[in-house]
C-alpha cells in the first residue's frame, strides 16, 4: 500500500519552497513535516528564524509562513518500505501537482531541496515530466538532508549550509 504525503504548507506570498522527497514513517504517524525527534529540520529553523522547537507544530508552521517559507514534498505518494529515501520504489511514485502550486504561489523564486533524493525526484518527475512546460524557471539549491539517516554531517555543519535559505528572503521586499 502506498504512503500518501501531506498537502503543502504555504501562504500566497511565499518566496522560498523547501522540498523533501516523502515524509518518513514517524512523520506520517504524527502527521507532521519532519516529525522525527532526531531530524535536524526544526532545530535548524529555530537557529535561522527563531522558530522555537518548544512551540506546538501548528505554531512552528506559522513561524515559517510568516517568514515566507513554504514546505512540501516532491512525491504525493509512493511505496517505500521503511523511511529511507533509497527504499522508494521509483515506479510507484506519483508526483505532486507543481503546476497548480506555482500558479497560486507566483512569488516563489527559489527551491531548496532537503536532500539529494528530493532533487532527483524533482528533476525526473517535474522538470523532465508532464508538468515541465508549466514550471517557472527558479533558482534551485541542494541542501544536505536534515534526516537523522544523513549522519555524515553534524547538525552544525548542516546549519551552515542551510543558512543560504535566508538570502532570497532578505534580498527582496
Amino acid at each position: 500500500m502506498p504512503d500518501i504525503g501531506f498537502p503543502y504548507v504555504a501562504k500566497p506570498d511565499a518566496r522560498v519552497l523547501i522540498l523533501g522527497s516523502m515524509p518518513g514513517r514517524k512523520s506520517l504517524a504524527l502527521q507532521q513535516y519532519y516529525g522525527h525527534a532526531q531530524n535536524s529540520f526544526w532545530p535548524i529553523m529555530a537557529q535561522l528564524f527563531g522558530v522555537s522547537i518548544e512551540l506546538d507544530y501548528a505554531s512552528r508552521l506559522t513561524c515559517l509562513l510568516e517568514n515566507r517559507i513554504a514546505l512540501w514534498d516532491v512525491a504525493h505518494q509512493c511505496v517505500r518500505p521503511g523511511s529511507l529515501d533509497q527504499a522508494i520504489e521509483m515506479d510507484t511514485v506519483v508526483a505532486n501537482d507543481f503546476s497548480r502550486f506555482f500558479a497560486h504561489h507566483s512569488d516563489v523564486t527559489t527551491l531548496f531541496f532537503n536532500g539529494r533524493k528530493a532533487e532527483q525526484l524533482y528533476q525526473k518527475l517535474i522538470l523532465k515530466g508532464r508538468q515541465a512546460r508549466s514550471i517557472p524557471s527558479l533558482e534551485m539549491h541542494l541542501l544536505p538532508s536534515s534526516s537523522p539517516a544523513h549522519a555524515s554531517m553534524t547538525r552544525s555543519q548542516k546549519l551552515d549550509m542551510w543558512s543560504i535559505i535566508k538570502e532570497p528572503l532578505e534580498s527582496r521586499s
